[in-house]
């Protein structure tokens, strides 16, 4: 009888050990992640109207920031592509207000599962902890594209793509023939999250860091998307690996 007690201790400690030196691996990643483009991000007292409509206060008081880092494609012109965003947060999310010239809005695909990357959209990216890494697929961080109809899609695990549209509430409103105002509203989830599960939100509070990045998929009528720019210096000749790896990320710190 001793034997099999002693077996099932040296188990218990051995899992305990094991556990213990993957919470201090995911610290230490976490510590080292380099913190470049760091912003920070002030807090709303009212939580914006996801309206389109930017009329909100905390949108009269945030800086724009510049959405001009060519990722993909040939170079562009301003009445082409432009492109600027405004970020702000509650506890229940982070808010995003992105303004984007674009001479010719296209949504070529019906199916939003299907080559949803070669339509017009807005991609966001999160990193709930900032730990930065691989995200390929898996859900250590997201990489939300924001389609013209709402649709809002990312890689599962086993690279299945699959509808977060929970994730992202959005509204678009045209203001003339070339600019749009994309209203986001952006609920966090860390890498614990299970698809098909039951899934709590991770709230936030001033101090915390994020990574974040955003991006445009820029196509005016090709089999393709012609651009993708993004708001983050990529270095390297590759610079499309926001989809990939969490560590091209920049990062956000809330504040009150």
């Amino acid at each position: 009888m001793k034997l099999p007690c002693i077996l099932f201790i040296v188990l218990s400690i051995c899992i305990s050990c094991k556990h213990e030196i993957t919470e201090q691996k995911e610290s230490l990643i976490a510590d080292n992640k380099v913190d470049h483009q760091l912003r920070e991000v002030p807090k709303a007292t009212i939580a914006p109207s996801i309206d389109g409509e930017a009329n909100d206060p905390i949108w009269s008081a945030v800086s724009w920031q510049p959405l001009d880092q060519r990722w993909l494609g040939e170079a562009y012109t301003k009445d082409d592509f432009s492109g600027r965003y405004k970020l702000s947060w509650t506890p229940e999310g982070l808010y995003l207000l992105a303004e984007i010239t674009d001479d010719k809005l296209y949504d070529q695909n019906e199916d939003p599962l299907k080559l949803w990357w070669d339509d017009d959209c807005l991609e966001i990216f999160v990193d709930a902890d900032n730990s930065g890494g691989e995200h390929q697929f898996n859900h250590n961080a997201f990489a939300y594209h924001v389609a013209l109809d709402g649709n809002v899609v990312d890689l599962a695990p086993g690279n299945v793509p699959t509808l977060y549209n929970s994730h992202v509430q959005s509204k678009i409103s045209v203001n003339d023939q070339n600019t749009s105002l994309w209203e986001c509203k952006i609920t966090l989830y860390d890498d614990t999250y299970k698809d098909g599960g039951v899934n709590d939100q991770k709230i936030l509070s001033a101090g915390q860091k994020i990574g974040f990045a955003l991006a445009y998929c820029d196509n005016d009528a090709s089999k393709t998307r012609e651009n993708f720019i993004g708001s983050v210096p990529v270095p390297g000749e590759d610079k499309n690996r926001g989809w990939i790896d969490a560590g091209i990320f920049g990062t956000i710190q809330l504040t009150e």
